[in-house]
C-alpha cells in the first residue's frame, strides 16, 4: 500500500504542485493542491502513515491552497481556500496555512456526508467501549483525546463522530489531533513520545498544533465501532474528578446541539439519534488530572459488556 511516507520528498511535492496528492482519510479521499512548501512538509510529518491513490485516483473533495497573489505574495502573505473555482473562505496569514488545510477537511465532511449522522464530538475505542466526547470549543475535548490515544485508546476521530444510520456503526475518520494554548505542552508533557507539527500563533482560536494520529490507529480506520458511552467533558482548573450521570433527555439535546448536520437530515436524525442515546450510558465528566481521568476512563472501558 502505498503511504505519504512511501513518497520522496520531491514526488510529494510534485504531487501537491500539479494533478494534487489522493489522500485516505477513513471512508473519504481528498485532491489536495498546494504550492505552499511548508504546509507539504507538515502533511509529509503528520500524514505520513496515510494511504494515497494515484494521480487519476477517485477523489470525494478537492481542496486547493495557494498563495494570494499580487502585492500579497511579498507583503503580509496569505493562504487561500479554493473548490470548484470559488473561494469560500477568506484569505488567512500564510502561516496559518495547515491549520486551513485541517478546517477545510472538517468543512467538506461536516457540510457533504449527509449518509451519516455527523456530530462535533471526538471518538476514542477501547476493547468493547467506543467513548463519544461532544463538546463545545474550550471544553478540553481535544487534551482529553490525546491524551488517551497516547495511551493505547484508538482514535476514531478528534473532531467528528460519524455514525451511520443503517446500524449506529462508528465509521473512523483518524487524523491528526488539534491542541490549543496551553494544552499543547500539556499533551507535551503527559505523551513525550508524541509527534506534533509546528505550533501555530495568533489563529483565531489562538496558538494551534497538532499532534500526529498513533499509527495503530490509522491502520484500523477500516473497522468500525460500536458506541457504549457518551461522555460530556469539562476541564475546570483544580476541580475533583467527577462522572455523574446523565438522563436520556438530556443526552439527547446534548449530541443534538453539538451534531453539524441533525437537521438536514430530519426524520432519519432524529431516529438515529434516539436508538443511538437508547444504546449508551451518559455521562458528564469533570477533570483538572489527567492521570485521574485516564482511571475514570479505563474503568468504563473495562466496565464495557
Amino acid at each position: 500500500m502505498l503511504t505519504v511516507s512511501s513518497l520522496a520528498a520531491p514526488e510529494l511535492r510534485r504531487r501537491c504542485a500539479g494533478a494534487g496528492l489522493v489522500l485516505r482519510t477513513g471512508p473519504f479521499t481528498c485532491r489536495i493542491r498546494t504550492d505552499i512548501a511548508q504546509l507539504v512538509d507538515t502533511m509529509a510529518l503528520l500524514y505520513a502513515d496515510y494511504p494515497v491513490a494515484g494521480e487519476d485516483g477517485f477523489a470525494d473533495f478537492q481542496v486547493t491552497l495557494r498563495r494570494s497573489g499580487g502585492v500579497r505574495r511579498w507583503f503580509h502573505p496569505q493562504v487561500r481556500f479554493e473548490q470548484d473555482g470559488a473561494s469560500p473562505f477568506l484569505p488567512l496569514p500564510l502561516a496559518q496555512a495547515h491549520p486551513m488545510l485541517e478546517w477545510v477537511m472538517n468543512w467538506c465532511v461536516s457540510t457533504n456526508a449527509h449518509t451519516y449522522l455527523v456530530i462535533h464530538a471526538a471518538v476514542l475505542e477501547r476493547g468493547a467501549c467506543a467513548v463519544i466526547l461532544p463538546a463545545p470549543p474550550g471544553s478540553g475535548k481535544s487534551t482529553l483525546c490525546a491524551a488517551l490515544a497516547s495511551r493505547g485508546w484508538r482514535l476514531l476521530s478528534d473532531e467528528m463522530t460519524l455514525v451511520r444510520p443503517a446500524d449506529l456503526a462508528l465509521v473512523p475518520v483518524p487524523r491528526p489531533v488539534s491542541l490549543k494554548n496551553a494544552s499543547i505542552d500539556v499533551i507535551r508533557a503527559f505523551a513525550p513520545d508524541a509527534v506534533f507539527g509546528p505550533a501555530v500563533p495568533n489563529t483565531v482560536k489562538g496558538t494551534i498544533a497538532h499532534m500526529r494520529a498513533p499509527g495503530a490507529s490509522i491502520a484500523a480506520a477500516g473497522r468500525v465501532a460500536r458506541a457504549s458511552h457518551v461522555v460530556f467533558p469539562r476541564y475546570e482548573a483544580g476541580a475533583a474528578t467527577r462522572l455523574e450521570a446523565v438522563p436520556k433527555a438530556q443526552m439527547f439535546t446534548g449530541l443534538a446541539d453539538n451534531s453539524f448536520n441533525y437537521p438536514v437530515l430530519g426524520a432519519t436524525g432524529f431516529d438515529t439519534l434516539g436508538r443511538l442515546v437508547d444504546a449508551c450510558a451518559g455521562y458528564r465528566f469533570c477533570y483538572s488530572s489527567l492521570d485521574e481521568a485516564m482511571a475514570v476512563f479505563d474503568g468504563l472501558a473495562g466496565a464495557a459488556p
